[in-house]
């Protein structure tokens, strides 16, 4: 390649960041790394692609009519790995997958069985991550695949692709919560009592608290927490639907809950997947499409 990948992952990072550091951090590399990798991306094209007048750098019309290229020659090389992975032929010894906790249980036991059968010599290590955490793991090499709930962006060495099969996610409280008796909860009215919310432990953009808020990494967690009655929480209903099973949470009728949430299957692009980890990846794009698991 002519240019240096560095300098064109930089390049795009930026981008997606809006920042010199915020590319940085999410490189992880130093600030001065990244600009100078523009810099000589701009010295080897020939061609402005920041405007650094204003605080943040802003993408000239040049800038703007590289970008597109830039992440096509990404993604081509994204596919040239992997192609070469797949020729090789090569089986992880261990594939370590982050499971969320808005997959269903019964996609999970269906693709445990089929992966058993496939792959029966290669060690099956399953993390429970959520959001943040899942991301940080794959950039670590800690996994090498994961489920998150859908955003809209993700890093340029993450790779993605929408799971055809969605998660439902409905508001709980226990039976003894004041809340418990009300026919008709407003939205607004919901946030005078303690939310218990997902906090990830890398977390790069909470929301503020409208409320007071109790805070877990796991929605397992905050189902134990919302069984003992300290607030109301959003959670997974095929989760309470397995491990709720003395009836200790009661749904909240809410407009506009419960509600579908899409998830994303997401890898580490500089480390190709081996023959279980493609076909992992393989069988979740297959699922039955536009499905709801309640």
């Amino acid at each position: 390649m002519r240019y240096s990948p560095e300098a064109l992952t930089a390049f795009v990072e930026t981008v997606s960041c809006g920042s010199f550091s915020a590319a940085a951090r999410r490189l992880r590399k130093s600030q001065s790394t990244i600009s100078t990798a523009i810099a000589n991306l701009e010295a080897d094209l020939g061609v402005t692609l920041f405007d650094r007048a204003s605080r943040q750098p802003v993408l000239t019309e040049q800038g703007r009519r590289v970008l597109s290229y830039v992440q096509a020659i990404l993604t081509a090389s994204d596919r040239l790995d992997e192609v070469a992975v797949s020729l090789s032929g090569e089986t992880e010894v261990r594939l370590t997958f982050v499971l969320s906790d808005t997959l269903h249980p019964a996609v999970l036991a269906e693709l445990l069985s089929q992966f058993d059968q496939r792959f029966p010599h290669t060690e099956f290590e399953c993390l429970v991550g959520e959001d943040a955490d899942v991301i940080d793991l794959l950039q670590k090499g800690r996994a090498h695949i994961g489920l998150i709930e859908a955003r809209g962006q993700y890093p340029t060495d993450i790779g993605m692709s929408r799971v055809p099969v969605q998660s439902r996610m409905a508001i709980y409280v226990a039976p003894s919560h004041p809340l418990a008796g009300k026919k008709q909860i407003e939205w607004d009215a919901l946030h005078t009592w303690r939310e218990l919310r997902l906090n990830t432990y890398l977390e790069d953009n909470p929301q503020p608290a409208r409320g007071p808020v109790w805070s877990a990494p796991n929605y397992l967690m905050l189902l134990s927490m919302a069984e003992q009655g300290f607030g109301w929480c959003a959670l997974p209903c095929a989760l309470v639907a397995e491990f709720n099973t003395t009836k200790k949470l009661v749904t909240l009728n809410i407009t506009g809950w419960p509600r579908a949430v899409s998830v994303d299957l997401v890898w580490n692009k500089k480390s190709p997947l081996g023959a279980a980890g493609s076909w992992l990846r393989d069988y979740f794009q297959q699922l039955p499409q536009a499905s709801v698991t309640n």
